[in-house]
């Protein structure tokens, strides 16, 4: 998997997505990039997963864990433009109730901005 990050503020920032999120191989360049970027002040974050093809259990739980790490510093992290088969991933495994998902970038750092003023 290969991502880039776009800082969209100096509390709210991006990161995008692409290929596959199938294992620790691939997770954990992601979550070092993510405990970075929390170390540089930036608490809110947006996955943009519409140029991810796949994902399994062990992508989920990079997304938990860098949702928990998030929250716990009192930022937050959603999910942008999932395919209709992560979308439905999302669904079966219910995680759909705990992630917000936003359809663009721009309605999910409107949202974020949001949380970064309460």
């Amino acid at each position: 998997m290969n991502f880039n990050f776009e800082a969209k503020s100096d509390k709210i920032g991006v990161f995008y997505l692409e290929g596959n999120l199938i294992g620790e191989h691939d997770g954990m360049p992601l979550t070092d990039a993510f405990n970075e970027q929390m170390e540089n002040g930036i608490l809110n974050f947006a996955l943009n997963l519409s140029d991810l093809k796949h994902i399994n259990s062990s992508g989920l739980g990079v997304f938990i864990t860098l949702l928990t790490k998030a929250r716990k510093k009192g930022g937050e992290l959603v999910l942008v433009g999932p395919s209709d088969y992560i979308r439905n991933l999302m669904l079966i495994t219910k995680l759909n109730s705990i992630f917000t998902i936003f359809p663009t970038i721009d309605s999910a750092v409107e949202a974020l901005g949001q949380n970064d003023q309460s």
